[in-house]
C-alpha cells in the first residue's frame, strides 16, 4: 500500500539541488565524476593511464590558478535538515511484507511467557510500504562517506578500494557456506586456499612461516609479542620491557600491556627515523623487542633499518615490524632480510579487504624460523600425498588466539587480490602508492608546510597555515564539502593532516583533491569564516560534539514529545 500524503509532502522536502555561486562563498566544486575515481576499472592498481605521471616534483602546487578553481561548476546534492524517520514517513495500515497463513498452531502468550514479558498492547512500530522503506534507506546511503563513492585519504588507515571480484570469490558457496566444524576432508578447497595464502604472505615477508588465525591488525600484534614473551621464556629469560618509537601506533602500547610489557619510547630525530643514540641507551638485557612501524607513521622509509635490527639483536632482543605500512614495500623490500623477526599484515590495509569498522578483519602474523615453534594452532599444512588438514600438535605454541581458524571470507578476499594481481603487479601496487603520495605532497607543498623531509613513502605528513582561529578540524569539515572523506587529523605530530591517496586513485581524482586543498588554504587566507562555518550543504552541519557524547538521543520521543536520553 502507498501511504498518505503526508508522504508525498515530506519526500518533496527531502532533496534539493543547489547550483553554487562562483567566488569565495561558493559550494565545492567539481561534479562529482571530475572527483571521483571512474568506476572499478579504473581503480585497479595496474591502470596506467590513472596514475600520476612520472616528474611529479616538477609540478608545483601554486600552478592552480591556471585550472578552474574549485566551486565553479557543477551541482551539489543537498538535503534538508528535516530528514524524516520511518515514525514519520508510515501510516497506518501500511505493509512492506506479505505473510502467509500461520501454519502452526496458535500460542497463548499468557501460558507462553511470563506476565512480566506481555505488553498490553503492541508496540508502537512504524508502518510503511515497500518502495518507501527502500526509498527512505536509499537517501540515507546517499549521506554516507564510502570507499565506494568517495575518495579517502585517510593516513594510516589505507582505505583502498575493494575490488568485486574478491567480493565475488568470498561469496562463492564453496566458501561462504561451510561450517567450522566439517572435516578436513570436506573443505579440501578452502584448506588449499588457506595454505596457498599463508606461502603467499611468507614470500612477500621473507619470513618462516605466517599464521592466519589473527582477526585484526592489533590482534596480530598481541599474537606477535605472546610468541616473542614464548620464545624469551624458552630460554628461561625475564625480558619485561618494549620499546617502541615516539611515532608508533597506539596500538603497540595496547598491545604491550595486554601481554604485560612496558613499553618504553623511543625518541625520533627532526627528520621522522629513530634516534640510534637513545635506542642504544634504553636497549638492554631486560629488553623483550623493539616493535617499530617502517615505513613510520610520519611516512618516511628508516633505512637505518639494518643497524636498528643490529642494535636490538646485540641485546638479545627481537624485532617486531608493525606491517601496517607494508602497502610502500610489496615487492620492493622484504622484511625478513632486514632483520625483522616477527611481523604482522593488515589485509584491509595491503590487500584490499574491507575495512573492518569494527566487523571481520584479519591480522596474520609472521615470524622467523626460530620462532615457529610457538606459533598458535591449529596450522593449515600439506600432506606428503597432497592434501591439506589442520595440525594441532606443536607443544610449545601458545594456543589460540580466536575460535575456529581465523576469519576465512576476510583471507578468500586477499588471497583473490594477491592471485589477480601477481608479483608484478603488487609490486605496481607499492610503486603507484609511492607516486601518488609524492605527487600530492608536489602538488601541495606551496601552500601547506611538509615538517618531514621528502621523498615520502605512501602517505606523508602536513601542516595547514592556520590563521584568525581555524583549526585542523575546521580543515577537514571543509573538505566534506568538496565530496572527499577528511585525512587523519592531530597525529603523529599535533594540528597536523595525514595523507595517503594509495594506489587506486586516478590523477583525475588526485588533481581534484589537491585544488580542493588549495582552495582552502586561499580561504583559510582570504576568507577564514567560510572555513570556521564548514560543512553549510551537508545534511549534518556542525553540532555540540560535548552535548552530543554527553546527552545522546538514543531513543523515538514517547507520547508527550519528550526523548529521554537517560532511559534510552
Amino acid at each position: 500500500m502507498a501511504g498518505d500524503g503526508r508522504q508525498v509532502e515530506v519526500q518533496r522536502m527531502m532533496i534539493k539541488m543547489t547550483v553554487p555561486e562562483s567566488g569565495a562563498e561558493s559550494q565545492p566544486a567539481a561534479d562529482a565524476e571530475n572527483r571521483q575515481a571512474t568506476g572499478a576499472e579504473s581503480r585497479q592498481a595496474t591502470g596506467a593511464e590513472s596514475q600520476p605521471a612520472a616528474g611529479a616534483e616538477s609540478r608545483a602546487a601554486g600552478d592552480a590558478e591556471s585550472r578552474p578553481a574549485a566551486g565553479e561548476a557543477g551541482r551539489c546534492l543537498a538535503f534538508s535538515e528535516g530528514c524524516p524517520v520511518l515514525f514519520e514517513l508510515g501510516s497506518a495500515g501500511a505493509s512492506a511484507a506479505c505473510l502467509g497463513a500461520s501454519d502452526v498452531p496458535a500460542a497463548d502468550l499468557a501460558e507462553a511467557l511470563p506476565g512480566s514479558l506481555v505488553c498490553d498492547e503492541p508496540p508502537a512500530l512504524p508502518e510503511i510500504a515497500e518502495p518507501d522503506l527502500v526509498r527512505h534507506y536509499t537517501r540515507l546511503s546517499r549521506r554516507l562517506f564510502s570507499v565506494d563513492g568517495n575518495f579517502y585519504p585517510l593516513g594510516s588507515c589505507t582505505m583502498k578500494y575493494n575490488p568485486r571480484v574478491n567480493e565475488r570469490a568470498a561469496a562463492m558457496p564453496g566458501f561462504a557456506g561451510l561450517h567450522p566444524f566439517q572435516d578436513d576432508a570436506d573443505v579440501q578447497g578452502l584448506l588449499e586456499l588457506l595454505y596457498r595464502l599463508r606461502r603467499f604472505l611468507e614470500e612477500i615477508a621473507g619470513l618462516s612461516e605466517v599464521t592466519l588465525q589473527p582477526s585484526a591488525g592489533a590482534q596480530g600484534e598481541m599474537t606477535g609479542l605472546m610468541v616473542i614473551n614464548a620464545y624469551h621464556r624458552s630460554r628461561g629469560e625475564h625480558r619485561p620491557k618494549v620499546l617502541t618509537p615516539d611515532s608508533a601506533h597506539v596500538t603497540n602500547l595496547a598491545s604491550c600491556a595486554i601481554c604485560g610489557r612496558q613499553a618504553c619510547s623511543v625518541k625520533s630525530r627532526a627528520d621522522g627515523r629513530v634516534d640510534l643514540d637513545d635506542l642504544r641507551r634504553q636497549v638492554d638485557e631486560r629488553t623483550a623487542a623493539l616493535m617499530i612501524t617502517n615505513p613510520n607513521t610520519v611516512g618516511v622509509f628508516d633505512e637505518q633499518i639494518g643497524d636498528i635490527a643490529e642494535i636490538v639483536h646485540a641485546k638479545g632482543a627481537q624485532l617486531y615490524l608493525d606491517g601496517a605500512n607494508m602497502n610502500a614495500l610489496l615487492g620492493i623490500a622484504r622484511p625478513g632480510q632486514f632483520g625483522v623477526d616477527a611481523m604482522h599484515y593488515n589485509t584491509h590495509k595491503t590487500f584490499s579487504t574491507p575495512h573492518g569498522c569494527g566487523g571481520p578483519g584479519s591480522g596474520p602474523v609472521g615470524v622467523a624460523e626460530h620462532l615457529r615453534p610457538f606459533l598458535p594452532v591449529p596450522q593449515v599444512v600439506r600432506n606428503d600425498d597432497g592434501t591439506y588438514r589442520w595440525d594441532d600438535d606443536r607443544p610449545d605454541s601458545i594456543g589460540k588466539v580466536r575460535s575456529f581458524y581465523g576469519q576465512t571470507g576476510v583471507l578468500v578476499r586477499a588471497y583473490a587480490y594477491i592471485r589477480s594481481l601477481g608479483a608484478d603487479g603488487l609490486k605496481k601496487v607499492s610503486e603507484t602508492a609511492v607516486l601518488s603520495a609524492n605527487y600530492l605532497a608536489a602538488r601541495l607543498k606551496a601552500r601547506f608546510d611538509l615538517p618531514f623531509p621528502a621523498p615520502y613513502a605512501h602517505e606523508f605528513v602536513l601542516l595547514p597555515r592556520l590563521r584568525e582561529g581555524v583549526s585542523e578540524t575546521d580543515v577537514a569539515k571543509r573538505l566534506i564539502e568538496f565530496g572527499f572523506h577528511p585525512p587523519t587529523m592531530s597525529w603523529p605530530i599535533a594540528h597536523c593532516l595525514m595523507i595517503e591517496p594509495t594506489e587506486t586513485e586516478s590523477r583525475a581524482t588526485l588533481d581534484a583533491f589537491a585544488d580542493a586543498m588549495i582552495t582552502i588554504a586561499d580561504e583559510i587566507e582570504h576568507n577564514p569564516q567560510r572555513v570556521k562555518s564548514a560543512p553549510q550543504n551537508m545534511p549534518v552541519q556542525r553540532v555540540d560534539e560535548v552535548a552530543a557524547a554527553r546527552r545522546p538521543v538514543v531513543r523515538w520521543p514517547d507520547g508527550s514529545g519528550r526523548n529521554d536520553a537517560k532511559t534510552g
